[in-house]
Parts: C-alpha cells; sequence; structure tokens
C-alpha cells in the first residue's frame, strides 16, 4: 500500500475538523431558529417582489400555519384556502358593510429578516423585507419591550424605545400606504404572536390611538361575519379564592361590573362558576357573550400544560370544546386574567388559536396576569362601549383610550377598590388585552 505524505494526513484531518464544526455550527442555528418560520422563499433581490409572488407568499403562509394551529390542537381545522385576490374581496365586502376600512398585515420572522407583507381592500399586496429585524434582534427587542411594560412602575424610556423600535420594523415600511385604514388585522408567525401590539409606538403615539386592532391565526380560520354583539346579554362567571393559586379580589367587583344595566347580564361566582352551571345557564338562555373573570394559562409544552381555571377543576386547552360554545354560537368569548408564556412558540399558538379552539367567533385575553384591581375598570369601560360600538375592536380601543387618557377612576366602580394613586395610564394595565378572531 503506498504512504500518505505528513501533509496530506494533515490536510485530511483539518477538512474533518472544518466539517465537524460546521455541522455543529448549523445544529446550534437550528436550535437557536426555534420561534422562526421555516425560510421563504425570497423572490429576486434585483427586481421588486411581483404580485403574484407576493401572493403565493400568502398562499403558502396561510397554509404553513393553519398546519401549525391543526399540530397543536391536535385535528384538522375545517378551512379553505384563499387566494390573496380573494382574500383582498372578503375585506372589501366587510368594510362596506361595517363602514370600517380593515387591513391585512401578515409578520414572517425569517431567521435573518422579517417579512411584512399588507393586504388592502383594493387588491394591493406590498411586501417588505426588514433585514435589521434578524431573529437575534427581533425576540432580544420583543423580551425588553415586553419587560418593560411589565412592571407597572417602569420608565416610559423602557417600554417605549423597545416599543418603537418594534413600530418601525413591523409598521414604518407600509404606514404611508394605510391611507384611510382604521383597523389593522395581524396574522403573526412565531415570536410575534404574545406581542402587545397595542402598545407599539410611533414616536408621538401608541398604535391603540390611530386605529383599532386584532390578531388572527390565519385568515382562512378566521370566521368573517360581521354580527352586531350589542343586543346580547353576558353570561359573567369567575372566582375571587382558589386553593391553590393567588387570590383575585376583584373578581366580585368585575362582575357586578360588566352584568348591570344596560346589560342586565346573570354572573356566577366562585362555587357557581362549573362548566356544569356553564352549560346549564347556556341551555335555558342563548349567551352570546361568555365572560371568565378567573386564572387562565397559555403555558410552554404540549396543549394539556394549559388551561382555565374552574372552581371545582382546570379545563385542559384541549378540553375547550367541552365548553359548548358553538351551540348556540358564542360571538364573543373573555378571558380576563390571562397569563401567556413569553417566547414560546406553543403558548403562542395557544393564545392566538383560542377563539378557533374554543368555538367562539371571537375572544378577549390578556398577554399577562393584570392588577384585578384595575380590570374591573377596563371591563366596565369595554361592556359600556360595546353598546354603542360598531364593531368589537372599536369597543376595545374605546375602553384602552379611556384608561390610557385617565379618564377611567377608582370611583367608577361599585366599590373604591384601588388606590387613586395608581398610574393607570401606564400600558401594564391596558396594553395586555388583545382581541383575538373577528373583529367585527
Amino acid at each position: 500500500m503506498r504512504k500518505l505524505q505528513p501533509w496530506v494526513l494533515l490536510s485530511l484531518v483539518i477538512c474533518l475538523l472544518v466539517g465537524i464544526l460546521a455541522q455543529s455550527g448549523k445544529a446550534e442555528f437550528a436550535a437557536n431558529s426555534e420561534l422562526c418560520d421555516p425560510p421563504i422563499a425570497p423572490s429576486p433581490i434585483s427586481q421588486p417582489a411581483q404580485s403574484s409572488d407576493v401572493a403565493a407568499t400568502i398562499e403558502q403562509v396561510e397554509q404553513r400555519w393553519k398546519k401549525q394551529y391543526e399540530d397543536y390542537f391536535q385535528g384538522k381545522l375545517t378551512s379553505e384556502i384563499l387566494p390573496a385576490a380573494q382574500i383582498a374581496r372578503s375585506l372589501a365586502q366587510i368594510n362596506q358593510q361595517t363602514k370600517h376600512h380593515a387591513a391585512l398585515i401578515y409578520a414572517i420572522p425569517q431567521p435573518d429578516r422579517l417579512d411584512v407583507i399588507l393586504v388592502l381592500e383594493t387588491g394591493k399586496l406590498i411586501q417588505k423585507k426588514v433585514p435589521a429585524a434578524n431573529q437575534a434582534r427581533l425576540l432580544e427587542t420583543i423580551q425588553a419591550f415586553r419587560m418593560g411594560i411589565l412592571r407597572p412602575d417602569s420608565e416610559p424610556d423602557e417600554y417605549l424605545q423597545p416599543g418603537q423600535q418594534l413600530y418601525q420594523w413591523l409598521i414604518g415600511s407600509i404606514a404611508p400606504e394605510l391611507g384611510n385604514t382604521d383597523l389593522l388585522i395581524f396574522c403573526l408567525g412565531s415570536g410575534l404572536r404574545s406581542l402587545p401590539i397595542a402598545a407599539l409606538h410611533d414616536g408621538k403615539q401608541f398604535l391603540i390611538e390611530k386605529y383599532q386592532l386584532a390578531i388572527i391565526p390565519a385568515f382562512n380560520l378566521l370566521d368573517r361575519a360581521a354580527r352586531n354583539s350589542s343586543q346580547t346579554q353576558v353570561l359573567a362567571m369567575g372566582a375571587s379564592t382558589f386553593n391553590n393559586q393567588p387570590a383575585l379580589p376583584g373578581v366580585p367587583l368585575e362582575l357586578a361590573a360588566i352584568t348591570q344595566p344596560p346589560w342586565n347580564g346573570k354572573q356566577l361566582l366562585n362555587q357557581d362558576f362549573t362548566l356544569k352551571n356553564l352549560r346549564q345557564q347556556r341551555a335555558s338562555f342563548p349567551y352570546s357573550i361568555v365572560h371568565f373573570a378567573t386564572h387562565a394559562e397559555f403555558a410552554a409544552g404540549t396543549i394539556d400544560r394549559s388551561y382555565i381555571q374552574f372552581w371545582n377543576q382546570q379545563l385542559r386547552l384541549d378540553q375547550l370544546q367541552e365548553l359548548g360554545l358553538q351551540q348556540p354560537p358564542v360571538q364573543l368569548l373573555v378571558l380576563s386574567a390571562c397569563r401567556t408564556a413569553l417566547g414560546d412558540r406553543n403558548a403562542e399558538l395557544g393564545f392566538a388559536g383560542l377563539a378557533v379552539q374554543a368555538g367562539s367567533k371571537a375572544a378577549i385575553a390578556s398577554l399577562w396576569s393584570v392588577s384585578d384591581l384595575s380590570t374591573p375598570l377596563l371591563m366596565q369601560a369595554f361592556y359600556r362601549q360595546l353598546k354603542t360600538a360598531t364593531i368589537k375592536a372599536e369597543a376595545l380601543r374605546f375602553a384602552q383610550l379611556e384608561m390610557l387618557h385617565n379618564r377611567l377612576h377608582p370611583k367608577d366602580l361599585p366599590t373604591q377598590a384601588i388606590a387613586s394613586s395608581t398610574n393607570l395610564s401606564h400600558p401594564y394595565h391596558w396594553a395586555a388585552f388583545t382581541l383575538v378572531g373577528n373583529p367585527w
């Protein structure tokens, strides 16, 4: 056998080491890219994306995200993948019916950039690529933004600086195209679904000060019928004490505030807050708004770790259909004391897919555990606004603006529950509440 020269052996060893390091780097990148969606083939860099390219990307994203929700919820979701042109026509029809002007925004995180796609009712499709918002910077900025908001005593700069950066990445490049749009519907990818979009800031005002807002899991999973919610009644249920969880002393105030005139709803508190009583009440009267003031958690990991706390049991997220919200149909499910694990893909799927899994047309839920002594104020304002607002997203926006601009006060509650010195304009108190699903 021919003997190899020492330099040949050295070259082989170096090649082998380079190969091992390359594979190690790929594995590390894959692990760090868990929150990113699989890369989408970019359009040629030498020329702007054509409408046909953008339409194909939208269809690809819709199919992929539907599959993500099906995998998480462990079942098939009935829907039809609409082409982009039909999505635009659907928006135009609803806009004409509701007299609002909605636009759809897809935000698709990629390892090396953020892709933003705008769908207008005119049929115009606009795609922007944001290289500055790569995976690492995007997730780091989201975390700083949320951490700044989660502390009710934080200084404005702690959330305004990252909030303005996120605004520029998500909205800045498409803002000139929005025209008379007054409703933004966000279809968000991994890492963005737990973003408090209401508190994004353009340098002068919060996003909620200019637009009504909603997030959806995918347009093809959205019940798009516009319905007036002002002529129904509220079934309000909750608990203020628990065996193994912190008390929620503001719940009795919250239930009392939202079931008083003009709603005249029904309230069930503590030991009456059971799944059996929910079914019995819904069987006796077709409440189309169901309100839960209780602990709920969208946890990291599999779906069976997320739950809604009833008085005598935890209802897991994979059991939500046992609520029976499909018959008769519930237009709105409200969860006022939720908590969502930051940065966990599964927790975000649970939050953004809440309405789909529960069988309701829409849901309002909180991204973090807001003070349950300020929540009754916002909920009272929301239901008051819902009586006269033309759509649900408008009612939530008006309620959040009332709190932001210090127009809600403890004296507005049946009893004075929080200190008058509490800074209710801080986004900690109002930005957590998010409309998921049908905004109309």
